[in-house]
């Protein structure tokens, strides 16, 4: 993958402000670029034009990236499905596919205006204390649109296989955590084998998003989401996956935080518990829960697995993550292998 041809990494101005102005319609330059920083998935800027309005493009990290990984065509195809259903999503406004404009694929999509919740500050800067049970309830309706839809009536049909989704990830993820060379780890290893042996029955077939946590929303002042983003795990399968993540990453008062990969805005007062989130999605899907526990476990290994593959990433000196996190990532990868071996033993 040949890097952009100036000094702004990941973007070629030239050749991609020439792209903007000839495939959006009404697109003007100058453009103005912007990092938005936040998460290690694919690179995310904010673009302006010369009327200053905004919009987002998205490209692979630069460097190797695993097979199957940061798929921009696939996420563009996604958002572009659900734009027209009650899934609050960004507009889809166009791709790019020849990777000699900037390295890389890309596609730019509307730019959904709101809050990000990434910490306690923002939550706090965002929403009073007794809007924050709204902010939950909105992300779990959200959800629940979302695993309600018929992919086939959608166009995504044909996104995947639609059984055995828990075993089919279950092989990915670890043929991904081998491919990331970052060492044999016990914990990774057990709780793989236990999560193999104890698959629940995939009761319904969903389009799954496959990182659903209240970072990857864009709220409104409402307390409403105005739109979900990161699509690039999105597949179809058992949508209690989503809510097992969503969970995981939900953290409480007083509990230990050091396994997130991400900041802990639910820690600010005025969030409800995570009962409260699995009393909502039960009433709202109908979904049979008792064995919730298993899909936090398999999401807490999914995201160990995700973390040797951006600790594997790190040494690379072009990469999105500083070589200097190596340590805290190896830290984080054993603790959530940990937290998926404990979640399996209480289940």
């Amino acid at each position: 993958m040949e890097p952009p041809s100036n000094d702004r990494p990941g973007i070629d101005v030239k050749r991609v402000s020439a792209w903007l102005e000839r495939e959006i319609p009404g697109c003007r330059g100058p453009f103005a670029f912007r990092r938005i920083v936040g998460g290690r998935s694919n690179m995310t800027f904010e673009v302006r034009d010369g009327s200053g309005r905004k919009m987002v493009l998205r490209r692979p990290p630069l460097g190797e990236v695993l097979e199957s990984a940061h798929d921009v065509r696939r996420e563009h195809r996604i958002l572009r499905a659900l734009g027209p259903t009650g899934v609050p999503v960004p507009d889809a406004l166009a791709i790019c596919t020849e990777a000699e404009v900037n390295g890389a694929p890309f596609y730019v999509m509307g730019f959904a205006e709101g809050a990000i919740l990434r910490d306690e500050a923002a939550a706090a800067a965002a929403f009073a204390p007794d809007d924050r049970v709204a902010v939950a309830d909105s992300l779990i309706e959200s959800l629940c649109d979302l695993h309600r839809l018929d992919p086939d009536s959608v166009g995504l049909g044909d996104l995947s296989r639609r059984d055995d989704y828990i075993a089919r990830q279950l092989r990915r993820w670890h043929r991904q955590y081998k491919a990331s060379n970052v060492g044999d780890l016990p914990e990774i290893r057990e709780a793989h084998r236990l999560l193999s042996e104890r698959v629940p029955v995939q009761r319904r077939v969903a389009i799954v998003h496959g990182d659903f946590r209240i970072d990857n929303v864009v709220l409104a002042t409402d307390a409403t989401v105005a739109a979900v983003l990161d699509w690039e795990l999105c597949t179809l399968g058992d949508p209690l996956a989503d809510l097992g993540l969503l969970l995981l990453s939900w953290v409480e008062p007083g509990e230990d935080t050091g396994f997130m990969l991400t900041g802990t805005p639910t820690l600010a007062p005025g969030f409800p518990t995570r009962d409260h989130l699995v009393a909502r999605y039960s009433e709202w899907s109908g979904a049979d829960l008792a064995e919730i526990d298993y899909y936090v476990a398999f999401g807490s290994w999914k995201l160990a697995c995700i973390a040797a593959g951006i600790l594997a990433r790190a040494v690379d000196p072009s990469a999105d993550v500083d070589g200097g996190e190596r340590q805290k990532l190896a830290e984080q990868m054993l603790l959530l292998a940990r937290l998926a071996l404990e979640r399996l033993q209480v289940g």
